[in-house]
């Protein structure tokens, strides 16, 4: 069973198209929903949440077909932004009192655990409190009615690097059960190499793949050799190529395909998620003052 389920998504924002997109996010898992600022990531959200309508296409959340009449099934959902939502004016245990009555399995016990976990002061008003903060008290609201389904919108973003390592752990836990699922929209994939079990990926509006995380990171591989072995023809075989003075470096989305056509002249790495969507992102040939790994 998929706690997802998108099928020939659209949405138009000007010049901007989410463009039939099918993807579904399995059930007791972590999904990473990956791309370049831009891609559609939020969009796709907003569309799951009921926030936004697509013109095209059918969303199912948790067995719920998502219309924007019917917000009942939002009761299992727990939504974390990288945005502050909440009166800033508040204190977050005034800012709780509001939102805890909309929730019949609010839990208390368990988001007092949650505050005392992240050493959050509940009289603080959240204008006072940093970033770091607001994300924190953001996680205890979500995961205090025992949601099934955990939405996290660039959840990491300008989190320190000690608080990134336990909030994983968290979601590492809150996994165990396999009746929860995870789906974990960043640009910033470091995280999602260490806890994903699917990762679906959008640039431009488009989906460009959606599968388990090792098969893909077995399907694509990083080729490595010098410019003498790139003519047109090779080239076309590459999802992106890196040029410097002594050789290339380029992204093939077909490891054996491309073993196949370089053979023992190139050198063969297993990429990570966030070279994927680099050298997808960029596409063609890659300036190598610009690459983020180094020259």
């Amino acid at each position: 069973m998929n706690a997802v389920e998108v099928e020939e998504l659209v949405k138009h924002y000007g010049s901007f198209a989410l463009s039939g997109l099918s993807f579904t996010v399995p059930k007791g898992y972590i999904t990473g929903l990956i791309g370049p600022n831009g891609a559609g990531k939020s969009t796709v959200i907003k569309a799951i949440m009921g926030m936004v309508l697509p013109e095209e296409g059918r969303i199912t959340v948790l067995g719920n077909a998502v219309t924007g009449k019917e917000g009942s099934y939002k009761q299992q959902i727990g939504y974390i932004s990288d945005e502050s939502i909440y009166y800033e004016y508040l204190s977050m245990e005034q800012m709780k009192r509001i939102v805890a009555p909309f929730y019949d399995r609010w839990d208390e016990a368990l988001f007092t655990k949650y505050m005392e976990l992240f050493e959050l002061p509940k009289r603080k008003k959240i204008k006072d409190c940093s970033k770091g903060m607001k994300m924190k008290f953001a996680i205890a609201m979500a995961l205090a009615h025992h949601p099934k389904l955990l939405i996290m919108d660039e959840p990491t973003a300008g989190l320190d690097p000690v608080f990134r390592r336990e909030l994983l752990d968290l979601l590492a836990e809150y996994i165990l059960d396999e009746n929860n699922t995870i789906l974990f929209s960043t640009h910033l994939t470091t995280d999602l190499d260490r806890v994903a079990d699917y990762v679906t990926f959008l640039n431009r509006g488009e989906l460009v793949f959606s599968d388990s995380k090792d098969e893909v990171l077995e399907r694509y591989v990083i080729v490595k050799g010098s410019r003498e072995l790139l003519d047109p023809d090779v080239r076309r075989e590459l999802v992106g190529v890196r040029e410097t003075a002594v050789g290339f470096e380029a992204l093939a989305k077909d490891q054996e395909r491309a073993q196949a056509l370089f053979g023992a002249n190139a050198l063969f790495e297993r990429p990570t998620l966030e070279e994927i969507m680099y050298y997808t992102a960029k596409g063609g040939n890659v300036n190598a003052s610009s690459h983020p790994f180094g020259s």
